[in-house]
């Protein structure tokens, strides 16, 4: 796509350009209506009026006409619009016996009406549209009267051009449709006004982001309308997140290189003396260091993850999934017929992380937990207030003494140095329960060895 056309479809597509086009679109079709409904509104009221003015002459004519001596029809008076006299004036009038028109306006000049066939009863209005002098339209009023002395009954006309009727219609339309559009630009700037003074906070906003994105900001700190301030609220929210994540990922990685440094000096050293006679001592000392290497990345690459997770929604793991499957690890990895691993955990029980992290937490404990148990390993799990869940791991083994407890949960503390290992699960264990907001309590178990607490966050709907 073009510059200029991605830069139309970025105009069209803007929320500035749909409100005005919204505004525009709503002003004209609302003053189009009501242009309509008073241009119909004015039309009927013309029409009334101009009928109302023929009814007034046709009533002055049926009062001034009489009968002459010899029996023809006369006026007594002229009627007294000026304008019967003016000829072809547009306004006319006529009386007709049975033998046809006998008296009419000198505004018809050397014309007459041509009326149409018609019987009105006495004294009943009619209407009728014809053609009149000049082949201009004329609306014609009549009416059927019996005079004192008449033979017959008169037909009297009262004719008005229409011409004049709908030329006020038109000029009441020009100066309509005129006002309309002032009025239509009007409000068209009013809405253009009222948007750009509305979006403001938005350009604020805007301009906010690209100090942020700059690195000129750290924070958005702009007052913002109530509409606006929490979507704010939740882009700082965001960014502490994204500063704390990267802050740890910081210190972590900063952990790892020192972790491993003296691993890699004690492979380098190792390295250096290995010789054929000598050479099965130092590959065992060099696979424990990259398999204790191997738990130092694990440790940190859990934590890192669990910092980058927590918080996020929609991240959910059911606990009873997790433990079932380590359940049947342990069988494989431990004795059998040695240690039974029993898992009471029920289904609502879902925790708010990652099933990665999970399995690392649940795994260690239950690792410990199979190495020290006598024949009975233990899983359940329970709600707690302030929407935290405890999964708890017992086993019937010979248990830990209270002064010990706080201690197994440092780096490189073992419960025993017989047995193999680095001393990191535990201390993994608690550092990611923290990074979700949890934590690792040890107490003594209901089956006589070593209860072990994994208190993590429960996911919303549990």
């Amino acid at each position: 796509m073009s510059t200029d056309g991605a830069r139309r479809g970025s105009v069209i597509g803007s929320l500035r350009f749909r409100l005005l086009a919204g505004a525009a679109v709503w002003i004209a079709l609302a003053l189009a209506m009501a242009g309509a409904v008073l241009s119909g509104l004015f039309r009927d009221h013309v029409a009334r009026r101009f009928d109302a003015e023929l009814t007034t002459h046709l009533n002055q004519l049926a009062a001034l006409a009489d009968v002459g001596p010899d029996g023809t029809p006369v006026l007594r008076h002229p009627l007294s619009d000026p304008r019967f006299r003016l000829p072809l004036s547009g306004l006319y009038w006529q009386v007709n016996d049975a033998g046809g028109p006998r008296l009419r306006s000198r505004s018809l000049w050397d014309e007459a009406l041509a009326l149409p066939p018609d019987e009105p009863a006495d004294g009943e209005l009619h209407r009728h549209v014809i053609a009149g002098p000049a082949d201009r339209r004329l609306v014609v009023l009549e009416r059927s009267v019996t005079l004192p002395n008449a033979a017959a009954p008169l037909r009297i006309a009262i004719a008005g051009d229409e011409g004049e009727m709908a030329g006020v219609i038109a000029a009441f339309d020009r100066v309509l449709w005129l006002s309309l559009g002032v009025l239509a630009l009007v409000l068209i700037t009013a809405a253009v006004v009222q948007v750009s003074v509305g979006l403001r906070p938005l350009v604020r906003l805007r301009a906010e982001l690209a100090e942020v994105r700059a690195g000129r900001k750290k924070r958005f700190g702009a007052a913002a309308p109530r509409e606006v301030q929490p979507l704010l609220e939740d882009l700082n929210a965001l960014l502490d997140h994204s500063e704390e994540v990267v802050g740890r990922a910081r210190l972590q990685a900063g952990n790892l290189a020192h972790a491993l440094k003296s691993n890699l000096a004690v492979l380098a050293n190792e390295a250096d003396g290995l010789a054929p006679e000598n050479a099965r001592a130092v590959g065992a000392a060099i696979g424990r260091q990259v398999a204790e290497m191997r738990r130092h990345i694990d440790h940190h690459m859990a934590r890192a993850r669990a910092a980058a997770a927590r918080g996020l929604p929609g991240i959910a793991t059911p606990v009873a999934d997790s433990a079932a499957a380590l359940s049947r690890v342990m069988a494989k990895i431990h004795d059998r017929d040695r240690v039974t691993v029993t898992v009471r955990v029920p289904r609502e029980h879902v925790f708010a992380g990652e099933r990665a992290d999970l399995d690392e937490m649940l795994g260690n404990l239950l690792d410990n937990a199979c190495k020290w148990a006598q024949a009975r390993v233990e899983v359940t799990s329970r709600l707690e207030a302030g929407g935290m869940l405890a999964v708890s791991v017992d086993d019937d083994g010979a248990g830990l003494p209270a002064d010990r407890r706080g201690a197994v949960l440092a780096p490189g503390v073992r419960l025993d140095e017989s047995t193999p290992g680095t001393g990191l699960g535990l201390a993994v264990v608690r550092d990611v329960a923290r990074l979700y907001g949890g934590d690792v309590r040890l107490s003594q178990s209901p089956l006589g060895g070593l209860r072990a607490e994994l208190v993590l966050p429960v996911a919303d709907g549990s």
